[in-house]
């Protein structure tokens, strides 16, 4: 049974004597799961319980639980139907949102749902990312009050759907449907080799290609609704490193950052309110339980609709507890900056940009050094042309967290240059980070 968000799974041996033989095999040598090294010990259960019988024919469960892996588009009811109906009768979805995106569909039948399962288990929605793991749902039917883009009922189109607390209404970055070889046109889902069967007397072909999907109402739109927020809430701050020009220079590669206000009833924990509830999914998603000096940090989608200036107090470092970077030049998911957001998980190695075309690796290693950061270990910088005003290239840390401190305090830090022609004069450069 696989645990996703922990990264952990449970396997259950036919005997006690293979588990032990799994556990000091891996403790003897290393083994390794997609590069990544795995650890084998003995589980507190005695046996792998599931919410139904599985795959069992007579569970009578047609409810799947959808968990999605790496969700860098939109994940709408739009999107889910489009791709379950083709494989089974779909009567309701409901999305829900805690440490990542997750949903629940109801089929029409057991039937539909087993094959849902087989053919729809381990696929990408779109290539590379929103990749779908599913297990069967404790509850056998679902309770839906609205059609909206977090839940549907398919049975009863005639639902209001009530915009209640409709924060900024601004439009997503995205769009509703990706583009850019990601559409709805494309070819997305490819079936396993055994899961060709047939329904309504139609073959369903080895790879699945889905059709645009109009919009329901027109007011089923993709602003911000009351199931969702545009404001995240990140908890488990250094008390004495972390300010809201730290938070915004992680928070930024995920979305533009408008507001961040750290909470004085509950230290440690602040809010930022971001472009769009899509921008706060995708930071959720990122940065929820990755270290940054020395706290894990926690961060989930806020109840709050926005961000409001209240009760502004100075941090520890002297600065002030508020701080709005709407008017920001540093946002990069305007059009202007846009064509560099490739949206990339934490790693080792950083992208450095718009740095002045002096700086040199010394340079560096002084900056780290003077704002107490990990240090790189390798350094590589980008061929540019001899007009080029900047410099651009990569720095290698030893480890993720320390490569995301570094982001953390170092992106957009202006280096002071000096003006030739006007001699002892220094000019202002940021440079931008991101992985």
């Amino acid at each position: 049974m696989m645990m996703p968000f922990k990264r952990q799974a449970l396997v259950e041996f036919d005997s006690v004597e293979s588990a032990e033989r799994c556990v000091s095999c891996g403790t003897r040598e290393a083994v390794c799961i997609a590069e990544q090294q795995a650890f084998f010990n003995f589980s507190t259960s005695q046996r792998i319980t599931r919410p139904t019988n599985s795959d069992d024919p007579t569970s009578g469960n047609k409810v799947l639980l959808l968990s999605i892996q790496n969700p860098l588009y939109p994940i709408t009811t739009d999107v889910l139907y489009t791709v379950c109906n083709p494989v089974g009768n779909v009567l309701r979805i409901v999305i829900f949102k805690r440490n990542g995106i997750q949903a629940m569909v109801e089929f029409e039948s057991v039937e539909d749902a087993q094959k849902a399962k087989l053919a729809l288990n381990g696929a990408d929605i779109y290539a590379g990312c929103c990749t779908l793991k599913i297990e069967y749902a404790r509850p056998n039917r679902l309770n839906v009050v609205r059609n909206d883009n977090s839940s549907w009922d398919y049975t009863k189109p005639f639902l209001l759907h009530r915009e209640r607390g409709k924060g900024r209404q601004r439009q997503a970055i995205l769009g509703e449907h990706p583009s850019n070889g990601y559409g709805p046109h494309c070819p997305l889902l490819p079936l396993p080799a055994n899961s060709r069967y047939r329904r309504s007397s139609e073959e369903v072909q080895d790879m699945v290609s889905y059709p645009l999907l109009l919009p329901k109402t027109s007011s089923s739109s993709f602003l911000g609704l009351a199931a969702s927020s545009s404001v995240a809430m990140v908890s488990g701050l250094h008390p004495a490193k972390m300010n809201c020009s730290c938070i915004f220079n992680l928070f930024c590669l995920y979305g533009n950052v408008e507001k961040v206000k750290f909470m004085k009833s509950v230290p440690g924990t602040a809010l930022v309110e971001m472009g769009d509830e899509y921008a706060v999914d995708r930071a959720v998603t990122h940065l929820n339980s990755i270290k940054v000096f020395g706290k894990k940090l926690n961060v989930c989608v806020s109840k709050q609709q926005a961000v409001i200036p209240s009760q502004v107090f100075e941090l520890p470092d002297g600065s002030s507890s508020y701080l709005d970077f709407s008017l920001t030049r540093n946002n990069r998911f305007s059009s202007a900056q846009n064509n560099r957001n490739i949206i990339q998980p934490p790693a080792t190695v950083l992208h450095f940009y718009n740095a002045p075309p002096t700086l040199s690796q010394h340079q560096l290693l002084k900056l780290c050094t003077e704002h107490n950061v990990p240090a790189f270990t390798k350094f590589k910088v980008f061929d540019a042309k001899p007009s080029s005003k900047t410099l651009s290239g990569l720095l290698e840390f030893d480890s993720k967290t320390e490569a995301v401190e570094a982001l953390t305090v170092l992106n957009h830090h202006q280096i002071r240059i000096p003006i030739a022609q006007i001699g002892s004069t220094e000019k202002p450069q940021g440079a931008f980070i991101k992985y």
